[in-house]
């Protein structure tokens, strides 16, 4: 019997998956706790359907991000912060002060995706990475001045 899984079943597989199962466990366990529905030409085609609207937005929201990396890209950032007389930070700059300075350009990016190879903790120029998703990412200059 074919079904359309409405939830994830482990070991059987995931949410929308279309499967050819037993009828016995089909009638006596997938449809009757309500985790599937038996495999209709109309469900079928709504499933397919889905997933290419799916795979249609993942393109776009992509292509977007790569966009986006492609401006970020080589961008300067300037930040002013309290240091002693030798340039040492009070502190170190943080990937949020680095994130409200990126917002103040025009740039929306989450402080949880930029990161520094070491703890900036002098005054000078340094290296910061954006990773957007899972290959897209930019690289940017960090430029620490004292106040």
């Amino acid at each position: 019997m074919k079904v359309i899984l409405k939830t994830d079943v482990k070991g059987s597989g995931k949410k929308g998956d279309i499967l050819e199962v037993s009828d016995g466990y089909a009638k006596n366990f997938l449809l009757k706790k309500g985790l599937a529905e038996i495999a209709t030409s109309k469900g079928i085609n709504e499933i397919n359907q889905k997933r290419t609207a799916d795979a249609y937005h993942k393109a776009e929201n992509i292509k977007e991000l790569k966009e986006l990396a492609a401006k970020i890209n080589g961008t300067e950032v300037s930040l002013s912060i309290r240091a002693g007389e030798n340039g040492k930070v009070f502190g170190s700059v943080t990937t949020a002060q680095i994130s409200s300075a990126l917002s103040e350009l025009g740039y929306e990016i989450d402080k949880k995706k930029i990161s520094t190879k070491d703890a900036i903790k002098t005054v000078g120029v340094f290296d910061a990475e954006i990773r957007l998703m899972e290959g897209v990412t930019a690289k940017i200059k960090v430029n620490v001045t004292s106040l």
